[in-house]
């Protein structure tokens, strides 16, 4: 790779639970991005993280060298509410945070360490997805246990902010008073914005909750895992892998968690994993509209939301009781915000 004048060169990484995607941006005023692609992560494991960089460095070979690296981070527990440059102390808060999201923080550290051990003396910032959702009021981030366990940090986080953060950013000076955003993916969760600052959203202390999800269950009697553990014999492990792989779309159809996969089937189960799906989603956003008082424009975001018409086209019939609802579709953006809060902090 070569070096370049001017702004900063920015490598974003953004690592989900299956996929991680890669962008090299040129920033100045604005991220552009010059070269970027999708590494399939969830055959691989954490020792093959040098083996990403092989893959990424080929692709970028003839682009300029990254003079900073920025990371989508998942989860940035209790301390950490704030983008940020990655020291010492914000890697031993990532280590913690772990216990609050064991699908991606660890990838996230191992990431981390691999481009520091490729990069050497380049810094990289830590973008978090539970950044945006830091204001939430009381009576959304509180969570209704005991109160002993509140202080520990147990609370609703919410994620996906990176997305909201790119929509109302798209949005600019003409976003609504009142907005919802529904980010549906593998991980779906929706959100409420009023004002360009969220006030309450779907997820809560993990990724786990709200909406049902490709795998993972969504929002759950906690009575079911009680019985699984007294009546079935699951332990810690398995209840862990039951919640986050075997559940949601792909444990009702008993298929796949992929929508296309699903509405190709067209099983009697495939479509009633899709039909679940499709109105989880439209609860969370009435319940959304509640926080709200009321909506102006709802957008979908996310690999289903703006791709799969069928699913949209669900959502605007479920919802046609909501008088003057204007609803778009719009790309989800995280890349281009990990690429300029890195421009600015590194």
């Amino acid at each position: 790779m070569v070096a370049v004048e001017g702004g900063a060169v920015v490598l974003a990484l953004n690592s989900g639970s299956s996929s991680l995607k890669y962008g090299l941006y040129a920033v100045e005023s604005e991220p552009v991005l010059l070269v970027g692609g999708t590494i399939e992560t969830a055959e691989h494991h954490g020792d093959d993280h040098a083996r990403f960089f092989d893959t990424i460095e080929t692709a970028l070979h003839a682009g300029p060298t990254p003079t900073v690296i920025g990371h989508r981070i998942v989860h940035g527990g209790p301390h950490r509410d704030a983008h940020c440059r990655i020291d010492a102390s914000v890697m031993a808060d990532l280590e913690a945070a772990c216990a609050f999201a064991p699908l991606h923080g660890p990838a996230s550290l191992a990431l981390i360490r691999a481009a520091g051990a490729r990069y050497p003396g380049v810094p990289q910032v830590a973008c978090f997805d539970t950044a945006f959702h830091a204001g939430m009021p009381d009576v959304a981030k509180t969570l209704p246990i005991a109160k002993e366990y509140l202080a520990g940090g147990v609370r609703r986080y919410g994620f996906h902010g990176l997305s909201c953060e790119s929509i109302v950013y798209q949005l600019g000076d003409k976003i609504p008073a009142r907005l919802v955003i529904a980010h549906l993916g593998n991980g779906a969760s929706v959100t409420a914005v009023r004002d360009g600052r969220s006030i309450d959203t779907s997820m809560g202390l993990t990724p786990s909750g709200g909406v049902m999800m490709a795998t993972r269950t969504g929002d759950l009697d906690p009575g079911i895992l009680l019985y699984l553990l007294r009546e079935a014999g699951l332990d810690q492990d398995s209840l862990a892998t039951l919640v986050d792989h075997r559940s949601g779309m792909a444990g009702v159809s008993g298929l796949s968690g992929d929508m296309r996969v699903l509405r190709a089937a067209a099983t009697g189960d495939a479509d009633l994993a899709i039909r679940m799906f499709e109105r989880s989603v439209c609860k969370q956003i009435a319940a959304m509209i509640v926080s709200l008082g009321g909506v102006d424009t709802l957008v979908l975001t996310g690999g289903i939301g703006e791709n799969d018409a069928a699913t949209g086209q669900a959502i605007r019939a479920g919802l046609a009781w909501v008088a003057g609802l204007d609803i778009r579709i719009m790309p989800s953006q995280e890349d281009a915000r990990i690429a300029f809060h890195a421009a600015a902090l590194g």
